[in-house]
């Protein structure tokens, strides 16, 4: 682990503890007091990040708990209570819900930080060698192609971003190609929860929204859109051939 500032994480701890809420039922929380209380929380998630300099580039713990707890605030502000309130486990919910938005807030804190990822040409001679079958090249290319895709809950901050001076796939080309794979080895409802949460053809489409389309009936029907969308990734990191899109990591 990288070595970080010791006091500043120390001072934030116990600033922490001191302004920590009263235990008392979940929808009695302020904003501010659900924020404290969840902070834990999203410490603990950020910890689970390695900092590794190949992992988080020059972001240390601090940074990433940082980044934590910004992902925490946009995610408490997005909180439907109207939704959560009538389901059975109130806080499983809510740590669901934010976990999603925290992890997401950490990793494309690393990614502008870390800049341009490319696969070393070593592992890429190594793939060929093997014929292709390499689930981890293929896993790492459909994440790393609908975390690009996907920006909820993100609001870019064009100062910080790194200018990517490397060139790119006619992203129309790109699309194209990826609803072939997904026509080929998705179902009906994974191909069109894809295809309409990533926009790869339209005008991205929110979770609610799909479950309406597509008549995902239920008071958590946006949880199981996002449990469709997962699944479907899953799908196609397990069935697609490598040799298909080995040319596209170069």
């Amino acid at each position: 682990m990288k070595n970080y500032n010791v006091q500043n994480y120390v001072r934030y701890k116990n600033d922490l503890r001191d302004s920590y809420p009263v235990d008392k039922p979940w929808d009695e929380y302020t904003r501010d007091e659900l924020i404290i209380k969840l902070m834990p929380f999203a410490e603990q998630i950020a910890k689970s990040f390695s900092t590794s300099d190949q992992a988080s580039g020059v972001m240390d713990i601090t940074d990433l708990i940082q980044e934590a707890n910004y992902g925490l605030v946009r995610a408490i502000d997005r909180i439907n209570w109207d939704v959560i309130n009538r389901l059975d486990d109130v806080e499983k919910q809510i740590k669901g819900f934010v976990s999603k938005r925290i992890k997401g807030s950490i990793r494309r804190a690393i990614d502008i930080n870390r800049g341009d990822i490319r696969i070393p040409e070593h592992k890429l001679n190594e793939i060929r060698k093997n014929n292709g079958k390499d689930r981890e090249m293929i896993q790492m290319f459909f994440n790393s192609i609908f975390v690009s895709f996907d920006k909820d809950d993100y609001e870019t901050n064009k100062a910080l971003e790194i200018e990517d001076t490397s060139s790119v796939y006619n992203i129309n080309i790109l699309n194209k190609y990826i609803l072939s794979l997904m026509r080929k080895h998705l179902n009906d409802n994974e191909y069109e929860v894809l295809r309409l949460s990533f926009g790869l053809d339209c005008d991205r489409i929110p979770a609610k929204k799909i479950a309406e389309i597509l008549g995902i009936k239920g008071v958590a029907d946006f949880v199981r859109v996002s449990q469709i969308k997962r699944e479907a990734i899953d799908k196609l990191i397990d069935n697609v051939d490598p040799n298909q899109v080995l040319d596209l990591m170069n």
